[in-house]
């Protein structure tokens, strides 16, 4: 079942604050670049308690974003101090807010402490946090709203361009299917390394215990060396003997990807992934769109 989100631009252009709202969900988002906030900064949502988000330039040239999660009693308080401080070089911040301004400070900083748990577990960004701060006791009703809170902002995030919450791997709890889903399995060409991928709604998805090339060859292109390094650096991709074994089923957004981590080099995934009958991607896929 659908849903519908709806996004008003504040100042009227496509890069300027914005505010996010779903249909009957009691809360609501609101997004800025930097250089924005001081313009908006007298609207009311900003004197709510919520739960807020950071993202600036990574340290680190394999991940895309730097994020840092926060709550805060009174957010334009606290947005204030990291404005000011030299150690918070964001460029972009959404906060989330309840429009019936009922959010408790026991509930905020459970919202806080699972985005943090979601984003680690998420191995997609560089996360700003020192630690994941303790999950708070709440009653098992507020757990409940306060889940389904954090699913809407699981929904916004990345339409408003923050990304760190989309899962660079798959486990069995955080799988998306669409009803009637049959997906065929494909394995690497060659005989040198033994590894399997399954398209799926959620990308390309090389499964766990698949071997891949421990060297990159010189002709690899910047991109796929900051992938490889993520994959190394979250234990994705763990070292055995001498070649490198995935360690959990992960994520690519195109078959190529995905290949090209398995041998090491460029390649065209649409020929190197093959299925049990020794058709081509390529060849499979021609087959279903004639």
């Amino acid at each position: 079942m659908g849903k519908k989100l709806t996004v008003y631009m504040i100042d009227g252009t496509a890069y300027g604050p914005r505010l996010s709202e779903i249909g009957n969900w009691v809360g609501k988002a609101i997004y800025s670049p930097r250089a924005s906030v001081n313009k908006i900064m007298n609207r009311s949502e900003f004197d709510n308690p919520g739960i807020y988000c950071l993202k600036g330039d990574p340290t680190d040239d394999a991940f895309d974003e730097k994020i840092y999660i926060g709550e805060a009693e009174n957010i334009k308080v606290r947005l204030k101090q990291h404005l000011s401080d030299p150690n918070k070089d964001f460029k972009e911040l959404i906060f989330f807010v309840s429009k019936d301004e009922l959010l408790t400070k026991t509930q905020i900083r459970y919202l806080e402490s699972r985005l943090v748990q979601l984003a680690i577990e998420a191995k997609t960004a560089q996360i700003d946090n020192g630690n994941s701060p303790s999950l708070p006791t709440l009653h098992e009703a507020d757990i409940s709203d306060m889940e389904y809170f954090l699913e809407q902002i699981k929904l916004i995030l990345p339409v408003m361009g923050f990304n760190f919450l989309i899962s660079s791997t798959v486990t069995q709890s955080n799988q998306v299917e669409s009803p009637n889903s049959v997906h065929e399995t494909y394995f690497i060409k060659t005989k040198t390394f033994k590894a399997s991928m399954i398209e799926t709604d959620q990308g390309y998805i090389v499964k766990k215990g698949s071997e891949a090339k421990k060297d990159l060859s010189k002709s690899c292109t910047e991109t796929y060396r900051n992938m490889r390094r993520k994959l190394v650096e979250t234990k994705i991709m763990v070292s055995y003997n001498d070649i490198l074994i995935f360690a959990e089923d992960a994520v690519f957004n195109s078959p190529s990807a995905a290949s090209n981590m398995i041998l090491g080099r460029n390649s065209n995934g649409f020929t190197e992934w093959v299925n049990a009958k020794g058709q081509t991607f390529k060849a499979v896929q021609e087959q279903i769109n004639n």
